[in-house]
């Protein structure tokens, strides 16, 4: 499967983030441009750092040529709609670069392809006989969140002669010193109300490297730290402090390669060369900074090729409480700020050594980012799956996301941008924090990285949970704060139903993809406390149903007799069952057990409309943000969940295959041209997109359910995922389709799916479609593998695909009746195996790393 091409001529939307777990992120366009700047604690989807780009010249003795271009694309100079889509600003240049660009030149062409974490940009032009190629990522590792948590970027540009004559010339890479700035206000050139007293120095080792700092700042300033650019050159020449981009622009011009080399190991100068511009070393004055540039010397005869090194690296060790808690002001905060640090900072002491962490592992990191692009794009999974599966791990290492000192995982909804700017900031995180009701959708990861998520399991038994056993949706940071145990929580205003119920569910598969039982078992109490509370609030009626106010998702309370409630607690009671039988709990797995047979056969009877699953209200019920007799695109939320979990069927399969079908042929809209509404547009025009809710039968209340019109790509996959199990193969593709075809960079960004805001945690629900593809379902606690692939959606009578544990992970090739498995990471232990159902003999010891078993 290749991977897409993108160009910012007919994908301008595309921005591919750069950046770890934690960390902050730099995005690349598909232009060559660096922009979105969010590497100093803050969240700002416009942020930029002015004066960091790269640039190459290009000279040529016979016939003569001297050319400086900038490294990015013509067309960034070029005009842009102010607006491609609503809600979404990812095609923003920033506008020095194109003026920069506009006045330099840049390149004629640029494409990109990429699957991530790894962008390829192809630079052409007609007028220069050179081809260059640049390699961008951040390392990836699968299970290992510390070396996937690396706060930096790494560019590998490689430059081939495609002429007839010997060329030479230097590459310039640029990065403006950030320290100081607070990542919401951008520098208006090297200006910030937060500089002063920057200062840019240069170490020489096996790696020339300009650091950027300010040590007038206190040590615990929020916006204290350094920024580092490297050259895997020790003998790069410096410019280590200027103003403005032609400054720089000129250094690159200055070069004279008769006195490119005179550097020598130890030697600690800038830049030799007398004749090229220099400035004195001294501290920038109050309210600037500095910029700083390097430069390589290439040498190339005709069809020869080079590759030039570069690591842009950060270090900002204090993260405080910067965005606005939910939930009833706490005068007793006073002014503090509350220190939460970063992870990060507790692994490296300065930005020297992330480099060296970068230098000395280089090889290893690139080996096992590359093996994890390379599954997904040689997969015979249709296009663009792969790539799309990959980006699925965008949002862990967005700032929706973070790792305080403690280490501990917490997430936002997602990052404030332009589609918060309604009703809140434009900057920030979105509706903080570690909200249950909508991690409730993520999968990725659970498995990815399932740590971390165990770290969010900790925070809601031994941080969250209130004394009557609730767990409200919203923790507040630092954790040692008072909880939202009273008073209004927002979003919705008491504790979510839904994110309850899930709290049991994720608890289930956090041990099924291998948390450590004596850990995952000392919180059984804390679950018998949650499920009593549940009991005693909402099972009113005798027949095991739910009822009365259920604070949901949708930032409402929905009421009475409902699917979206009622089968995630149907598959709550599931999983509760089965870690009561864990814990020994006999009784308590048998009452479970009895609880959803009760719940099930009375849910069938009161919803089941013949075609779908209805809601059903009682007497006194609200009926405001209700759909009643609507159809619901949530509806069987919780059978997709149970599926996930290998709990088997909530509902009659038949009546809930009938259910999806239903969901497609009523909610499935192809145009919104007519479509009008009062809330959040994730869809329009052409776009295709599975909306909440509809009534096609009438019966639509004056107000329906809030978000009824809306789209939210985290819904769409989760019935995508249930159709493919379910077999509806067409309808599932025609859900995927519409979702990805809105993501496609012409209009929205393929690399950032939103919703409340950026890098939106519910669209993380999109990697249960690789695992209903694939049929994949692993139980740690049994070591039992099961793989049905829905072959609809592959390309190939050879059938390869990534596979991913909560222990390990790699590549499954299924062809001529033969079972490949290859383990690129961790280890996959099998103690029984069945492909399609039938039986497999399996190895005697566990696969590991760089093993292969073949049936």
């Amino acid at each position: 499967m290749s991977s897409s091409e993108y160009t910012p001529e007919s994908q301008p939307a595309v921005a591919f983030p750069l950046g770890g777990i934690g960390t902050g992120n730099v995005s690349i366009g598909t232009d060559g441009g660096l922009r979105q700047w969010q590497i100093t604690n803050n969240v700002n989807h416009l942020g930029d750092a002015p004066g960091s780009f790269f640039a190459l010249r290009v000279c040529q003795i016979e016939p003569p040529l001297d050319t400086i271009r900038v490294l990015q694309s013509n067309a960034a100079a070029e005009p842009r709609p102010e607006r491609l889509a609503p809600l979404v600003n990812d095609h923003v240049i920033p506008q020095w670069q194109r003026e920069l660009v506009g006045e330099i030149g840049g390149f004629a062409e640029t494409r990109m392809t990429a699957t991530y974490p790894i962008a390829h940009v192809a630079f052409r032009d007609p007028s220069l006989p050179i081809a260059v190629d640049l390699t961008a990522f951040t390392p990836l590792h699968p299970h290992d969140p510390d070396r996937s948590g690396i706060p930096a970027a790494i560019f590998e540009f490689t430059l081939r002669n495609e002429g007839e004559q010997t060329l030479h010339g230097w590459l310039g890479a640029s990065l403006q010193n950030l320290v100081g700035a607070d990542g919401i206000v951008n520098p208006d050139g090297v200006h910030h109300p937060g500089y002063g007293g920057n200062t840019n120095r240069v170490e020489r080792g096996p790696w020339t490297t300009l650091i950027g700092e300010n040590l007038s700042l206190e040590h615990d300033y929020p916006h204290a730290g350094q920024v580092a650019l490297a050259s895997a050159n020790p003998l790069s020449h410096v410019f280590p402090q200027w103003t403005d981009p032609h400054q720089f622009i000129q250094f690159l011009g200055a070069r004279t390669p008769g006195v490119t080399q005179p550097l020598v190991p130890g030697d600690q100068r800038p830049d030799p060369q007398g004749d090229a511009p220099s400035g004195r070393a001294q501290a920038s004055a109050p309210g600037s900074t500095w910029c700083g540039g390097l430069a390589d010397f290439w040498e190339l005869a005709p069809g020869e090729s080079t590759t030039l090194r570069y690591a842009i690296a950060w270090y900002f060790p204090n993260r405080y409480v910067n965005y606005n808690q939910f939930g009833p002001a706490n005068p007793a905060w006073g002014s503090s700020k509350f220190w939460l640090g970063n992870h990060y900072a507790t692994r490296y002491a300065t930005v020297r050594d992330i480099l060296t962490e970068l230098r000395t592992g280089l090889d290893s990191h690139r080996e096992a980012t590359t093996r994890w692009a390379e599954i997904f794009e040689t997969s015979t999974l249709r296009a663009p799956l792969g790539e799309f599966f990959t980006a699925q791990a965008i949002p862990l290492r967005s700032p929706t996301c973070f790792r305080t000192a403690d280490g501990e995982f917490f997430g936002f909804e997602g990052a404030a941008g332009a589609s918060t700017g309604s009703h809140g900031a434009r900057s920030g995180g979105s509706c903080p924090l570690n909200c249950t009701h909508v991690w409730n959708y993520e999968h990725a990861l659970a498995y990815l990285f399932p740590t971390l998520e165990q770290s969010m399991r900790r925070t809601e038994f031994e941080v969250m949970q209130a004394p009557d056993g609730s767990i409200p949706h919203r923790v507040i940071a630092p954790t040692y704060l008072a909880q939202l145990w009273e008073g209004r929580i927002y979003g919705p205003e008491q504790p979510a139903l839904d994110g309850m119920l899930g709290t049991i569910l994720k608890t289930y598969r956090e041990v099924r993809a291998g948390w450590a039982l004596d850990e995952a078992l000392s919180f059984w109490p804390h679950l018998q406390r949650l499920m009593r509370h549940i009991e005693r609030r909402w099972v009113t009626h005798g027949d095991g149903t739910l009822r009365g106010i259920q604070p949901s998702t949708h930032d409402i309370d929905l009421a009475g007799v409902n699917p979206f409630m009622g089968t995630l607690w149907l598959a709550a009671l599931r999983a509760y069952e089965q870690l009561a039988l864990l814990a020994d709990d006999a009784p308590e797995a048998e009452r479970a057990a009895s609880l959803f047979s009760r719940a099930q056969a009375s849910y069938e009877e009161i919803m089941w409309t013949g075609e779908y699953y209805r809601q059903a209200l009682d007497e006194g019920d609200p009926r405001e943000f209700q759909w009643g007799e609507g159809c619901l695109a949530d509806q069987l939320i919780g059978q997709w969940w149970a599926d996930e979990l290998g709990l088997g069927p909530v509902l009659d399969p038949e009546r809930v295959r009938t259910a999806l079908a239903s969901i497609v042929r009523h909610n499935l809209r192809r145009g919104f041209h007519v479509l009008d509404h009062p809330f959040r547009v994730y869809a329009d025009g052409d776009d295709t997109g599975l909306l909440m809710a509809t009534w096609p039968h009438g019966g639509r209340p004056e107000t329906p359910t809030r978000y009824a019109d809306e789209v939210w790509s985290g819904v769409e996959y989760q019935v995508a995922a249930s159709c493919v199990r379910a077999g509806l193969q067409d309808e599932a593709a025609a859900i995927i389709d519409g979702a990805l075809g809105r993501h496609d960079g012409t209009r929205r960004n393929p690399f950032n799916e939103i919703e409340c805001g950026d890098y939106y945690a519910r669209g993380m629900s999109g990697w249960t479609i690789l695992r209903a593809m694939t049929g994949w379902d692993y139980d740690a606690l049994t070591h039992e593998l099961r793989i049905a692939p829905a072959r609809e959606h592959f390309t190939s009578d050879e059938i390869r695909f990534p596979f991913v544990t909560g222990e390990a992970w790699g590549e499954v090739t299924l062809a001529s009746g033969q079972l490949s498995i290859e383990v690129a990471g961790g280890t996959l232990e099998l103690h029984a195996a069945w492909l399609d159902g039938r039986e497999l003999r399996v190895p005697h010891a566990p696969i590991g790393a760089g093993d292969n078993w073949s049936t």
